[in-house]
């Protein structure tokens, strides 16, 4: 692994459990055996390096996501949408460092001020958003989905969905004990049974 690598996996733990404010350049230093110089050749300033880590999140998730849909061989689009709500859970538990900075305030703070912030976030959740849209559309053509607006459907199943992984990542609930009643309340809300 190359030094900017190592620095980036490195930043991406410190980020993810201290959060931007709470991560110090001398920590990261003495926990790569970089020295804080050879941190700096490689990004300009701690901003620079927060926001290569979150492209680095924003590509890896995205790419995850990207693999499971090639491999997936679904009859219908609601079972489309049930496999991306439960590969979602799946990913969450996986990559638990990114989705932790993910669900911290510190990307969404410095999204106020920096553009490149606000385009890695944006792009994360309008792709995530895509994913969702696209298995309820499906659904809508096979008739196994019946909504009305497929957007809206698809942000309010994902506010759901990333909910319950917030409650998990900050350990607050144990996901996997709401996998049932998660999918019977998404099946009622694709299908508008009650």
């Amino acid at each position: 692994m190359s030094k900017r690598n190592a620095i980036l996996a490195s930043a991406t733990r410190l980020f993810s459990r201290n959060g931007f404010q709470g991560t110090a350049m001398a920590e990261l230093s003495a926990i790569t055996g970089a020295a804080t110089g050879t941190i700096f050749h490689h990004f300009r300033n701690k901003e620079d390096l927060f926001l290569q880590v979150l492209n680095d999140v924003k590509e890896s998730i995205l790419d995850q996501f990207d693999r499971h849909q090639q491999t997936r061989r679904d009859q219908n689009g609601i079972e489309r949408v049930e496999g991306v709500v439960a590969f979602y859970l799946q990913l969450a538990g996986t990559m638990e460092d990114q989705f932790l900075i993910i669900h911290r305030h510190d990307p969404y703070q410095m999204a106020e001020t920096s553009p490149v912030c606000r385009s890695h976030l944006e792009s994360i959740y309008t792709c995530l958003l895509d994913i969702f849209e696209e298995g309820i559309q499906k659904g809508m053509q096979d008739g196994s989905v019946a909504v009305d607006s497929p957007r809206q459907t698809a942000m309010v199943l994902f506010a759901m969905v990333d909910g319950i992984v917030r409650l998990n990542t900050y350990r607050v609930y144990d996901a996997g004990t709401l996998y049932d009643s998660l999918m019977v309340a998404c099946r009622r809300l694709l299908t508008g049974s009650r």
